[in-house]
């Protein structure tokens, strides 16, 4: 008597659909996961689990940087050729400060590739320029500037876009 006779395929079609059904997860997932790239968070300039084991004291610098400066955003509009990011810094008196140290990063949303770093802005009265910078590519923009003056330092992240002259801070 064969399998078919004995009415007891049933056991050995239910095996091979399970093996199927796990078999085309198994495949999704290692198909998915080897063509997705995985960005690193950098918020702060840094990897997310160093931010999150410093988020305390990132938000307490912010603080108390805010009880004595003011930082500003003040560039019109984000172009890909030739652009120019400002930024004032002043003293809640309105004074101008000139000692401040701005390093920004410009970066894709959940995108590493091309990332760009800028570091020794002009300063005038209180106005840091980064200028005559190219972009990759038009669209959103992640701009992360880290503020530093004397002790105190924040950071201060704005999302623009190349395509529209509005951006804000986040």
């Amino acid at each position: 008597m064969g399998i078919m006779s004995n009415k007891k395929i049933w056991p050995y079609g239910i095996s091979i659909a399970i093996l199927l059904f796990f078999s085309a997860i198994v495949f999704s997932i290692t198909f998915i996961l080897s063509n997705t790239p995985v960005e690193k968070s950098n918020t702060y300039m840094m990897g997310y689990h160093h931010a999150d084991i410093l988020a305390n004291d990132i938000i307490q610098d912010k603080i108390d940087f805010n009880k004595k400066y003011k930082v500003t955003y003040i560039t019109e509009s984000l172009s890909q050729e030739g652009a120019t990011l400002k930024y004032t810094v002043h003293d809640l008196d309105g004074h101008s400060v000139n000692n401040a140290t701005i390093k920004v990063v410009i970066t894709r949303p959940d995108y590493n590739k091309d990332n760009q770093e800028l570091v020794n802005p002009s300063i005038e009265n209180g106005v840091y320029s980064f200028s005559n910078f190219t972009l990759a590519s038009p669209g959103r923009w992640d701009i992360m500037a880290k503020i530093t003056v004397g002790e105190e330092e924040r950071f201060f992240n704005v999302k623009a876009d190349t395509r529209v002259k509005e951006a804000f801070e986040y």
